[in-house]
């Protein structure tokens, strides 16, 4: 019988190892094509990566080269004659509107035309804003400022602090002085707030008439 059972076995065996053999020939490309897709995906995210940086460094050589010309006007036909798609067009928008003094109408149009365009992201949209309410100054009306200011005021937007420093001087303008200081005040106090941001805002304050409050340090004792 262990003889017998040994033969079995031997021939159980053989039985198997053909059936894989037979499988392999069968479906062995499977396992091949997959690690060809493997391998070739990697090589092809490497292959994009690489290109999205050597584009990007083309993007960033060609507007340092524009801003390496003499005049406004040179400048800005450099700046516009670099081909730019996605957040790229955002920066170039932005970067056409860098000369307000020389060029107020480009740069006014170069930032509405960045506003208007929803597909760029939030943050290039509400740098875009505060410079349009910035370069147009008294040029555009007091409403229209408000308005822009109060969405980039919004909690959680990245400008936010500075949207309400420059709504607090909409109210120096107005003539609301009291309400400018305490909006100066609170912006003051508020953590979010950088250094300089303070600095201006306790100097109006003085200007002002007013008191600027005590600024305590995140690590000065509270109590």
């Amino acid at each position: 019988m262990s003889n017998t059972d040994s033969f079995i076995d031997e021939v159980t065996e053989e039985v198997r190892r053909d059936r894989l053999f037979a499988a392999f020939r069968k479906y062995g490309w499977i396992g091949i094509l997959a690690v060809a897709l493997v391998v070739g995906g990697a090589a092809w995210n490497e292959w994009q990566k690489s290109r999205a940086e050597a584009r990007a460094e083309a993007f960033g050589d060609s507007l340092l080269d524009a801003l390496d010309l003499g005049g406004p006007a040179e400048r800005r036909a450099a700046i516009e004659a670099v081909p730019a798609d996605g957040g790229q067009a955002a920066l170039k928008a932005l970067m056409l509107a860098s000369d307000p003094t020389e060029d107020k109408a480009g740069t006014l149009a170069a930032l509405d035309s960045l506003l208007a365009d929803s597909t760029q992201p939030q943050l290039y949209r509400d740098i875009a804003a505060l410079r349009r309410v910035l370069a147009a100054g008294s040029d555009m009306a007091l409403a229209e400022r408000r308005s822009l200011l109060a969405g980039i005021a919004a909690p959680g937007r990245a400008l936010r602090v500075l949207a309400e420093e420059q709504l607090a001087y909409l109210m120096i303008e107005e003539g609301k002085k009291d309400e400018a200081i305490a909006a100066l005040a609170a912006l003051m106090q508020d953590q979010e707030a950088p250094s300089a941001l303070r600095a201006r805002a306790g100097q109006v304050i003085t200007a002002l008439g007013g008191t600027p409050p005590e600024v305590k340090t995140p690590g000065q004792d509270q109590g």
